[in-house]
């Protein structure tokens, strides 16, 4: 389904940065709906096609978090006539806000609409049009705020000020209007401070009136005598004094919160995103954003406005996650430290035993731990449910490789990939393919290391054998393919019957675990192909 940006890379004219820009506006516009207790549009031109009328798609759309919606109804992607929607052609035309109102069809009357410009650079691009209740008067002093606040970013809209060149995307994190709102003006005093921002300054230990302050000073009238004043004025106005000016603090708040937001806000005249940390009680988010003003030719910064929000939980959460992550990754380390130790201690017995079979026996069992403990290291850098198979691989190719005991190397060749793999799924299957590697490099070719050639002798060019691994992963299927060119199975050879210890656990670990299915026959032109089967993800219990 074709999104709005790409409705409108195809429908209009606009050059890539313009764009941009209106994703940025897309990106950023919750603070205006809220402001403006509005639900807001945002309407862009078609390419002219003559002979038709000119047409507006709507490519963005939403509602106000503070206020019912008026606009049910999903708009985004429709497109519509100029002639209909004459008071937004005008304000296309004039480059001017254009208000008046329009019929609603749900209430049956008529209801107030603001169309406001949106320009780049010296070109009006869009049209966004603010559809408000009649209802919403500003008799509150935060509407009144709120509304004069709507009134001066509409107007760095229609001056191409708003929003901002470098302005990231807004995220889940980012402070919306009701989350705590302070408008300061141009010399950094605060005019208003919302409900929910003073209550953000009382979870930071400042309790005193912020209105007409810096906010460096507050927190330094706060009472005497007791613990909780002292505390005051001690930690708040650090916290504060960081956040506005990056000075007066000690160094730990310093290099926790780093330099100003506001403060430097009103000087580059460019949005800010800070933290704010109380150790350990509180984390604030600070997002500031500049008002601008153009004053005869001249850009002028007459103020900012600072959106907070309490991201202590959010934080705590993070650390908690960061905390059982570094817990996961050092037992996956133990575990792989343990299993290299039992790794040593079988391969120290194997060289002590005088028996062949037996020494053979533990070389095996030395060799399967291993290739578990490679697992294991792999989860130590990167704990999660999936792991990385092709770094597995790339190790059980290397240990296969180090096992040739012949003058004439094996050559061992990887294709394709499985991608991530569940954590449940990677073991067995590292396990299985280390044993059909080291079956390969061991019994598929003669003794001295050579393949043979077709008169049944051996070559003397070129490398003893090829062992080729094929992985590929579709449709939550994971296939595994080994095949050599040496001298292949014996006649009459079924793996189901097979008595080779290495095959048998092969066969139980494709077949029971991993609920696969496995094939192991000649393969074409000469040698032995195994093919093995599993699903991507490993059956719960009861499936």
């Amino acid at each position: 389904m074709t999104t709005p940006a790409e409705l409108a890379v195809i429908c209009t004219d606009l050059s890539p940065p313009e764009l941009e820009h209106l994703q940025r506006l897309l990106g950023s516009w919750s603070v205006l709906a809220d402001l403006s207790f509005s639900d807001l549009l945002l309407a862009v031109p078609t390419t002219h096609i003559p002979g038709e009328d000119h047409e507006l798609i709507l490519m963005g759309q939403i509602r106000p978090s503070n206020r019912p919606t008026l606009l049910e109804q999903d708009l985004v992607g429709q497109t519509v006539s100029e002639s209909a929607w004459r008071l937004a052609s005008a304000a296309l035309e004039r480059g001017e806000t254009v208000r008046g109102a329009v019929h609603h069809p749900m209430i049956g009357e008529a209801v107030p609409v603001e169309n406001i410009p949106v320009r780049f650079g010296e070109r009006v691009i869009g049209v966004m049009v603010r559809v408000y209740s009649r209802a919403v008067h500003p008799t509150m002093a935060y509407e009144r705020s709120y509304l004069d606040v709507f009134g001066r970013l509409a107007e760095m809209i229609t001056e191409s000020e708003f929003p901002f060149p470098e302005e990231d995307v807004g995220s889940e994190e980012t402070p919306r209007v009701g989350d705590g709102f302070v408008l300061v003006d141009a010399d950094g005093r605060i005019e208003f401070a919302s409900p929910n921002a003073v209550n953000a300054f009382h979870r930071m230990g400042i309790y005193s009136s912020p209105e007409g302050k810096r906010l460096t000073e507050l927190g330094r009238d706060t009472g005497t005598g007791d613990t909780g004043a002292a505390g005051t004025d001690a930690i708040g106005t650090t916290a504060i004094d960081t956040m506005v000016t990056g000075a007066g603090a000690p160094n730990r708040a310093r290099e926790s919160v780093g330099e100003s937001a506001v403060r430097r806000a009103l000087d580059a005249g460019r949005p800010v995103v800070e933290e704010v940390e109380r150790r350990p009680d509180v984390i604030v988010l600070v997002q500031c954003i500049p008002l601008i003003e153009r004053r005869d030719g001249t850009r002028a910064v007459t103020g900012a406005v600072a959106l907070l929000r309490d991201v202590t939980d959010v934080r705590r959460l993070d650390r908690l996650l960061l905390s059982k992550d570094a817990a996961i990754r050092e037992v996956h380390h133990r575990v792989k430290n343990n299993l290299q130790t039992i790794s040593s201690l079988l391969s120290l017995q194997a060289r002590r035993i005088s028996s062949a079979d037996g020494r053979d026996a533990l070389n095996e069992a030395e060799r399967r731990v291993r290739s578990i403990a490679v697992v294991h290291e792999i989860l130590s850098r990167d704990p999660g449910d999936q792991v990385p198979f092709g770094e597995i691989v790339q190790s059980l190719v290397r240990m296969a490789e180090d096992s040739v005991v012949s003058s004439s190397p094996v050559e061992i060749s990887v294709q394709g990939d499985l991608g991530d793999v569940a954590a449940d799924v990677a073991t067995p299957l590292a396990v299985t393919l280390a044993e059909l590697l080291q079956n390969a490099v061991e019994h598929a070719f003669s003794e001295d290391g050579t393949a043979p050639d077709a008169s049944g002798e051996a070559g003397d060019a070129g490398p003893a054998g090829h062992v080729q691994v094929r992985l590929a992963a579709d449709r939550g299927r994971l296939a595994v393919t080994v095949r050599d060119d040496g001298r292949g199975l014996d006649e009459g050879f079924e793996i189901e019957r097979t008595t080779s210890l290495g095959l048998s656990i092969v066969r139980d670990l494709v077949v029971s675990q991993l609920e696969g299915a496995i094939d192991m026959g000649p393969a074409e032109g000469g040698g032995t192909e195994v093919r093995i089967i599993i699903p991507s993800t490993k059956p719960g219990p009861g499936r």
